[in-house]
This record gives structure tokens, C-alpha cells and sequence, in this order.
């Protein structure tokens, strides 16, 4: 027999996927809130409530199935009268909804990534176009993603985004630092930039590459102690961001470049516009103009046509250069994709053990790093407490990917959301031990 919910008309929003699809959550449930409605994000069961929508990633085939299995979950429970209405949203409905429409019958409606108005439509909602950057956020008080453009006009071979997303669409600098002021308003000491690729940010709209610009602009917004950099795509980059980044203090000294590849037969088929040199001499300008800089890269193993030759080119470039920050992804054949045109020629398991072998190398890399810096004295921002430690950052670490800072709870007492100097103790390959200075 059917039974109803007791939590009559709460929203509960999922979201699966990167910090895009978290931003796109927040000014979702920003908006349910302004239209009187109770909305809780990834509410625990016991207070889920009756209607849920889920906020999917639809990027390669981890992402994809996570995603699938999340919305199967949440029709079983709606078939089972556990809960009343399953919505779905995001770039996997985006990407599939005639699929999806068809194989998950229970759920209630598809949306795609520009469909906000009609999503808010059908849970009873209005869009309310005054709501100018307003949103409910959902990371701790003191840092919050600041989605700087939307869409992407790279050619990038093995990318879904631009189908999923649309092309690049740039926001004014004065929204940005009006939506700045709010989140700082409500205690926001750190903003991190995010866009499919901040390089492009202006060019649609100003007809120039404009990062630096907004980046001048939002240092002046009180309250904001830090910006950091995500996403900037290598080819083009606008080198007077580094001229700004050496001189203001609130311009982190970190940078997240996605390379992805550096054998040059690889960039070419993978439509990156540059090689091996050119990536090489960015990087070597890049410490250059700022010394100390940290910079975060992500890479693909598996690519089709990828040899072992290679591959040891892709080793070498990482044990040279010497990221602060790395992941490795095993190569996703994305339909619709100009890479999918290619034979999908390296098998599973050896893009997974190239994956772990290129990982393994990283691991070395950051354990040798964080050795020098013990017994130095870094700036931190405290995320939260957890378990028996204080958690937080440096200006060289970005949230949930990157390296914390452990501090004893049970010998110190620090307050969340605060910064505090911290003196280095101890350090492992991707964590850090400290104590107050």
C-alpha cells in the first residue's frame, strides 16, 4: 500500500558532479527559498522530504553511471511511497533525456542545463530575476564558488561539455562583484573562480581577455581575503593575470590548468593548439613571474593511439615538472565526441594501471614537497573541525582536492571560518600536520 510522506512539500536537491554543478544547486535552492518553499541540501533521511531533485554530471562513465544509479534509487523510493516526486536535472539530462525519459519512466520530469525557470515551474516556484548572484550555499561559511562564465568554445577532441553546457558565455565584472559583495556580506572570506575555462573569461563580451580586470575589481570587495584560480585552459592564457597575482596579496598563488597531455602527437589529436614546447615554456613562465607558485593540473591515460612511447614522454614531463597538485583520469569514449570517431584501442586495464602508475609518481612528487615544509610557517584558513582535528588550507590548497592542514583538537583550540599561522609539524604525501604559531 502507497504511503505519503509526513514531510509535506520539502525539496531536498542532490547534486552529483564538480563545483559547476554545486554553484548551479545553490542558485537553485536560492531561488526555492525566495519563493517561500523549504529546501535542504542532501538532507539525511530522516528529514529527506517529499520531493527530491537531483542535479546530475553526465562527464565520462563513473560520473554517468553514479549519476544513474542516484535517480534508480530515488524512483525505487517513489515507487515504493516513500517519497511523492523525483525530479532531474543537469548534464546528464541534458545529454540523455530522450534515454532517460524512456528507460526511467518514474521520474516526474527531465531538465536540461538552461531550464532553471521551468524546473522552478514545476515544483510551484517563479524565477525570480532579481535574485542577481543570490544563492544558498551549501561549502562551509568562509569559502564559496564564484562561476565566473558558463559553456566552452574549445575544440577539445574528447570533451562533452560544449554539448552539455553550450558555448562560452562571459558574466559582466560588475554582477560578479555585486554577487562578491553578497557572498562576503554573509561572511565569505574566500572566492574560487570557477568556468569551463577561465583563460576565454571577456572575449564574448569585451572582446579581449578580461580576467585580469574582474580579478582587480573583485580584490577591492571587503571582506574577501583570498581568490583563487580554477580551470584556465593553457592556450592563450593572459599572462598580466601572473602581474597581478605576484603584487595582490588576495590573488592566491595558485593556479588549477588542466594540460591533460604533453606528447605531441596526443595534443594534436586531442584539437589541444599547442605542444610540447609551448606547454613547457608556459610552465617555466609561470614560476617564473611568480615564484612559488602552485600549480594544480589534471591529465588522461588511454587517449586512442596513445603508445607506451607516449606515455613515458607523459612520465617524464611529470617527474620534471613537479606538480604541487595532480589528478589522472583513464581516458572516457564519449559519444558525440570528435575523439569517438577514433578506435577506443587501449585496453581498460591498462589505462587503469597507467592511471595508478602516473598517480604513484605524483605520490613521490608531493611527499618530497611536503617534507620541505615542515618546521615553515604558512597562513591557513580552518574549514571545520573533524573527528579530532581542526581542518584547514593554505593559500596553496583548494577544497576537497588538494592537501589539508591537521591541527591537534585535543591540544588546540582554533575557530572555523578564521585564519590562523600555522607552523608545518609533520607531513605525508597529501596531508600536512601543524600547530598554532
Amino acid at each position: 500500500m502507497r504511503t505519503k510522506s509526513l514531510k509535506k512539500n520539502k525539496i531536498n536537491v542532490i547534486t552529483l558532479g564538480c563545483s559547476k554543478n554545486i554553484y548551479d544547486s545553490e542558485v537553485l535552492m536560492g531561488q526555492l527559498r525566495a519563493n517561500g518553499k523549504e529546501v535542504e541540501h542532501e538532507a539525511p533521511v530522516e528529514r529527506e522530504g517529499n520531493i527530491i531533485v537531483i542535479n546530475t554530471c553526465g562527464f565520462i562513465d563513473n560520473a554517468k553511471a553514479e549519476s544513474v544509479n542516484m535517480i534508480l534509487e530515488y524512483a525505487d523510493k517513489k515507487e515504493k511511497g516513500l517519497i511523492d516526486k523525483v525530479f532531474v536535472t543537469g548534464c546528464l539530462s541534458e545529454r540523455y533525456r530522450p534515454d532517460l525519459e524512456k528507460e526511467i519512466p518514474n521520474v516526474d520530469q527531465f531538465f536540461g542545463t538552461t531550464e532553471l525557470p521551468q524546473l522552478l515551474k514545476a515544483l510551484g516556484a517563479d524565477y525570480k530575476h532579481e535574485l542577481l548572484g543570490e544563492r544558498l550555499t551549501t561549502t562551509p561559511k568562509n569559502y564559496a564558488y564564484l562561476k565566473i562564465a558558463e559553456g566552452c568554445d574549445r575544440p577539445c577532441s574528447f570533451c562533452a561539455i560544449p554539448i552539455m553546457r553550450g558555448a562560452h558565455v562571459s558574466q559582466p565584472i560588475e554582477k560578479l562583484v555585486k554577487e562578491a559583495q553578497g557572498l562576503a556580506r554573509d561572511g565569505v572570506k574566500e572566492l574560487i573562480l570557477i568556468a569551463q575555462d577561465l583563460t576565454y573569461y571577456g572575449l564574448d563580451i569585451y572582446k579581449k581577455r578580461n580576467l585580469a580586470e574582474l580579478l582587480e575589481a573583485l580584490t577591492k570587495v571587503e571582506g574577501i581575503e583570498w581568490i583563487r584560480l580554477h580551470y584556465a585552459f593553457p592556450t592563450g592564457f593572459p599572462m598580466d593575470v601572473l602581474e597581478l597575482m605576484k603584487r595582490e596579496p588576495k590573488i592566491c598563488n595558485y593556479i588549477d590548468i588542466p594540460l591533460q597531455h604533453i606528447s605531441d602527437s596526443i595534443l594534436k589529436s586531442m584539437r589541444r593548439g599547442t605542444t610540447q614546447a609551448k606547454t613547457t615554456q608556459l610552465l617555466k613562465d609561470f614560476r617564473s613571474a611568480v615564484p612559488g607558485m602552485a600549480i594544480r593540473t589534471t591529465l588522461i591515460v588511454g587517449y586512442p593511439g596513445e603508445t607506451q612511447e607516449d606515455f613515458e614522454i607523459l612520465k617524464d614531463f611529470v617527474q620534471e615538472m613537479k606538480f604541487d597538485r595532480m589528478g589522472c583520469f583513464a581516458y572516457s569514449h564519449e559519444e558525440n565526441t570528435h575523439a569517438y570517431l577514433l578506435e577506443d584501442d587501449v585496453p581498460d586495464d591498462v589505462k587503469q594501471a597507467r592511471a595508478n602508475e602516473i598517480m604513484e609518481l605524483q605520490s613521490q612528487i608531493s611527499w618530497d614537497l611536503n617534507q620541505e615544509k615542515v618546521g615553515q610557517v604558512f597562513k591557513c584558513i580552518i574549514d571545520r573541525k573533524e573527528g579530532g582535528h581542526f581542518v584547514g588550507r593554505t593559500e596553496f590548497d583548494s577544497p576537497d582536492v588538494d592537501n589539508e592542514v591537521l591541527i591537534d583538537a585535543s591540544q588546540f583550540y582554533l575557530k572555523t571560518g578564521d585564519f590562523a599561522m600555522i607552523k608545518i609539524t609533520d607531513a605525508t604525501e597529501f596531508d600536512v600536520y601543524g600547530e598554532p604559531a
